[in-house]
């Protein structure tokens, strides 16, 4: 599982998810990539089994980046507790997505069907909207 091997703060706020992404919105590495649609928080078990779907599906035959990192800390109280009495322990770690950034790219050689099968279905472990976007052949 994804996590940072150490953090600043152990527990951060919230913050504001508006806005849209004005970074890593251009697939630079592979052939086809992920794009999200709306902003949202995307955890490390949510990241690894998207990686575990598309490995399932390119295997040896291409190559996969992953463009997102879980570097936010969220915290949860304890089950049956009463409010007050501070801010919870940290549960686990999420990237904030917003939306047009590129979460996932793949490059299968000679094979793009597969390498959309791939996205399609690492999307379908992730709880946002997304699209598949080609990369653009700058000449």
């Amino acid at each position: 599982m994804l996590t940072p091997s150490r953090v600043r703060y152990r527990k951060t706020q919230r913050r504001r998810m508006k806005g849209k992404a004005y970074r890593s919105c251009d697939v630079l590495y592979g052939s086809f990539g992920l794009m999200t649609l709306e902003p949202r928080w995307i955890t490390a078990n949510q990241i690894e089994s998207s990686r575990v779907a598309i490995n399932r599906v390119v295997k040896k035959f291409g190559r996969m980046w992953i463009r997102i990192f879980p570097d936010k800390p969220y915290s949860k109280k304890p089950a049956e507790t009463r409010q007050g009495s501070g801010k919870g322990n940290p549960e686990g770690y999420v990237a904030v997505v917003r939306p047009g950034q590129i979460l996932f790219e793949v490059h299968v050689q000679d094979n793009p069907e597969m390498a959309k099968e791939a996205l399609i279905r690492a999307g379908h472990k992730l709880p946002v909207k997304w699209r598949i976007v080609e990369k653009l052949e700058l000449r």
